[in-house]
């Protein structure tokens, strides 16, 4: 019996676990309600720590993994000439793919017009049942609040170890900026010098992927747990209300997802989309479990080396930094949630506002952190914001209408902002590869 599940590929348990995580937690929540005091105790002292012994051992070795990563594969990359033309092909791809994917999502919402489909008695007993100032407040706070000593410009770091502090409190493009330049100075010294120091942060690399091993092997009995803790608490009640909402977002992420990438990859990388989403497929069931880009990153990093088969040092770089730099599903989403609100509030939006959502959601989605939730800090500074003509506001309280659902939403819109940081990845290697001369070896 012990045999035959060793012969199991880890990513069918972990989707076994997923499903059967989803399955008893809808089945206990139709049971007893969300509501229950059993089932809240169950949540929050079995499932809860259970789920994220998991999350917790892959964002222990984010800071580590990362510096390595990226400093070994700019090491590789070479000169600063060749990480900057890697650096903007996956500024202009990470551009293009999010601004697609807003575009998409505000013309899904000004089709479907799902705001307008909640009649003013829904809308005002959702606000008084699920409104919720305290949390607006946290976010709008959230959003304001900057370090003591903020790095030069957002990205230039006065004090790295600083920036490790709070790396997954926003902190994570400081420090890899850094990681990025003592990468190049590292490749610039003469080899006797820096091959101990590459050594040495290959051992560090090595030792993370072994944590991580570590971590995914207790993965499927986590994922069970993740996933039970997200649907037993799910509010049926406000899913049916904000069900057209629901439906635009998923929707649409799957449109971007298999549509949009599909394509991409086969102009661009020449790969086909059939054979890359499989060999994706445990990182996108890791991101949908965790609702995280940043603890996928691991997964992500060993998945393109292993199952992709990209170059490493494009890879390295490129999924680094785009754990937080690339965000297509957040990106989406904010500007699908900012629009869904402003139709329940009656706001009617000009062309100008709209483009505008559009251009903060795709910065947004850059600078959003790759945890569970960080979308939301970005929303609400922007529903704050907007005004219509008639002087109407969005109350961002509001934000408590959707929360309930946002569970489900984070864990899907996590496995496209995974799936176009590899997207993006495999892209830049096809780019680099026909940018590069062949080498010809003489015979």
């Amino acid at each position: 019996m012990m045999s035959r599940l060793k012969q199991i590929p880890l990513h069918t348990k972990i989707l076994i676990g997923l499903v059967l995580g989803a399955i008893t937690g809808g089945i206990v929540q139709a049971l007893f309600g969300a509501t229950n005091e059993n089932l809240k105790w169950f949540v929050e002292v079995i499932a809860t720590p259970a789920g994220n012994i998991f999350l917790y051992m892959l964002f222990m070795v984010v800071v580590p993994l990362l510096f390595s990563a990226l400093l070994l594969g700019v090491g590789e990359l070479g000169d600063a000439a060749r990480v900057g033309k890697v650096g903007i092909y996956s500024l202009i791809m990470t551009v293009v793919l999010s601004g697609t994917a807003v575009g998409l999502g505000v013309a899904a919402v000004n089709l479907v017009q799902p705001g307008k489909v909640i009649s003013l008695e829904q809308r005002g007993a959702l606000e008084k049942q699920y409104g919720n100032t305290e949390q607006a407040a946290k976010f709008l706070e959230s959003a304001k609040k900057g370090p003591d000593d903020p790095p030069l410009l957002g990205v230039i770091p006065k004090n790295p170890f600083k920036e490790i502090n709070r790396a997954l409190d926003g902190g994570l493009l400081p420090f890899m900026f850094f990681a990025i330049v003592f990468g190049i100075a590292l490749s610039a010294i003469e080899k006797e010098k820096s091959e101990p120091v590459k050594v040495f942060f290959e051992g560090i690399f090595a030792a993370s992927q072994k944590v991580i091993d570590y971590a995914m092997s207790y993965g499927p009995i986590a994922v069970f747990f993740l996933v039970f803790r997200a649907t037993s608490t799910l509010g049926l009640e406000v899913f049916a209300a904000v069900g057209a909402y629901v439906l635009v977002v998923l929707v649409c992420l799957v449109i971007h997802q298999y549509v949009t990438y599909s394509i991409v990859l086969k102009l661009i990388a020449k790969r086909n989309p059939i054979e890359f989403f499989r060999q994706m497929r445990t990182t996108m069931i890791t991101a949908f479990a965790t609702s995280s880009s940043n603890a996928t990153l691991p997964t992500a990093l060993k998945a393109a080396t292993d199952e992709v088969h990209l170059p490493k040092d494009v890879s390295s770089f490129v999924l680094t930094v785009g754990a937080t730099a690339n965000q297509n599903g957040t990106a989406l989403f904010e500007g699908i949630t900012i629009l869904f609100f402003a139709q329940m509030f009656g706001l009617d939006l000009t062309i100008t506002q709209q483009l505008m959502v559009m251009g903060l959601s795709i910065v947004g989605g850059i600078g959003t952190a790759g945890i569970p939730g960080g979308a939301w800090p970005m929303i609400t500074t922007i529903m704050a914001g907007l005004t219509s003509a008639n002087g109407q506001v969005i109350p961002v309280a509001a934000v408590g209408i959707v929360l309930g659902v946002d569970r489900i939403l984070d864990m899907s819109r996590t496995v496209l902002n995974v799936t176009g940081d590899m997207t993006i990845a495999a892209c830049v290697a096809r780019m680099v590869e026909r940018s590069e001369p062949k080498q010809v070896t003489e015979s």
